[in-house]
């Protein structure tokens, strides 16, 4: 019997629940919308195109090399006897310092019978003078024709002319004795940072070896990719007495912020990139290890370092120069008219990495829109931030 009275008082329980909730969902009360669809202005900023000259920047990355670099060699051969202290990696020397001294007394004996060979030549030569003017006092006594060529051979023509060949051969050889003996001391042939150095004192030596590697400090290279279409608006130098588009290079991974170094535009290397097909260009920079007073708090270059180089292209005279932010979708330009939404088709003649250069279909003073917009249709209301009201805080249409 309890179990009865508990089933039925359980079903009551829940027809009561049922009946309840039907009467909650029928009376609720229905959302309206009201406000919230009202259509208002869009809310934007803007700012005004302003014509002008303007000196665009061509932004290009590039790797350091040397401008001048030797592997120093000997042209002859022998012991090391000495090495300058300045010739070790990371040093520095100065044009004409004497780098590796090769022993040089086998060369000075050859120089000393070189000249003895010489002397003795030059005695043989007078000897033969000689005996040719004996040879013509008798001729002239026979009285007698001869042909050309038997009077050749009784003045000692062949003979004179063998002595002075020997007298030359002599000389040649005295010559190639002191240029050798010249040659035992290796020197710089400019002022050189030393990268490398593979020789020491009592090194045996021969021609072609290779002794250190030497490059120049008075100026390095980068070499740098740029569009083919930016190279209209470069300038590259006619003669060794100009220089190019002026250069700042920037190395953005090991330079603290606002640290570069000035440098020009150089050559125009006649071969593309293989891999990004674009124009390689050599930048100029003069003193790269700081080491003139001037340069003393400037950062060095280092050698096969990746660096950024802006390069200064030439004026652009009445353009508008609007940031490529604000430039749209097929090289439209959004405008505020009357407060009313245009979309401007614009001629881009140059584009750096901030900014677009506009010769057409922008004219000076037209309200440039800046807000990027969801909603973009032509002569859509627009409002400027300054036109809110406190009393209007419907969220813009955009917005929405």
């Amino acid at each position: 019997m309890n179990t009865k009275k508990t089933i039925i008082y359980s079903l009551l329980i829940l027809l009561v629940g049922a009946g309840v909730t039907v009467v909650i969902f029928n009376t609720e009360p229905k959302a309206q919308r009201a406000g919230a669809t009202r259509k208002t202005a869009m809310l934007v900023d803007v700012t005004p195109a302003q014509k002008g000259t303007y000196e665009p920047v061509v932004t290009a990355m590039g790797t350091v090399e040397p401008s001048k670099e030797i592997v120093l060699s000997p042209r002859v051969s022998g012991q090391v006897i000495s090495r300058s202290e300045a010739f070790t990696p990371g040093g520095y020397v100065r044009q004409g310092e004497v780098l590796v001294q090769i022993d040089p007394a086998d060369y000075r004996n050859a120089l000393h019978r070189a000249r003895s060979d010489l002397r003795q030549a030059e005695a043989d030569l007078s000897i033969e003078m000689g005996r040719q003017n004996v040879a013509q006092q008798d001729y002239q006594l026979l009285n007698e024709n001869l042909s050309s060529e038997q009077e050749k051979l009784i003045l000692r023509e062949p003979q004179l002319n063998s002595a002075r060949s020997r007298v030359e051969a002599a000389r040649a050889s005295v010559e190639q004795a002191k240029l050798d003996l010249d040659r035992t001391s290796l020197e710089a042939p400019f002022d050189a940072h030393i990268l490398s150095r593979n020789v020491n004192v009592g090194s045996q030596v021969s021609p072609g070896n290779n002794l250190g590697r030497l490059v120049g400090i008075d100026t390095y290279w980068v070499e740098a990719t740029v569009p083919l279409s930016k190279l209209r608006w470069l300038t590259f130098p006619n003669d060794s007495e100009t220089q190019g588009s002026p250069v700042r290079v920037r190395n953005r991974s090991a330079w603290t912020a606002g640290e570069y170094r000035e440098g020009y535009l150089y050559k125009l290397v006649g071969a593309l990139e293989d891999r990004t097909r674009m124009a390689r260009v050599l930048v100029s920079v003069p003193d790269p290890l700081a080491h003139e007073k001037e340069n003393s708090d400037k950062p060095a270059l280092m050698i096969g370092s990746f660096v950024e180089t802006n390069i200064q292209a030439r004026p652009l005279s009445d353009v508008v120069r609007l940031s490529r932010d604000h430039v749209r979708k097929d090289e439209t330009v959004w405008v505020m008219e009357d407060e009313k939404l245009r979309i401007h088709d614009v001629d881009i003649t140059f584009r750096d990495e901030q900014y677009a250069y506009i010769t057409d279909g922008l004219e000076e003073g037209e309200q440039v829109v800046t807000t990027n917009l969801t909603t973009v249709v032509d002569g859509a209301s627009l409002r400027v931030a300054a036109d809110t009201t406190d009393g209007d805080r419907t969220a813009p249409e955009n917005m929405r």
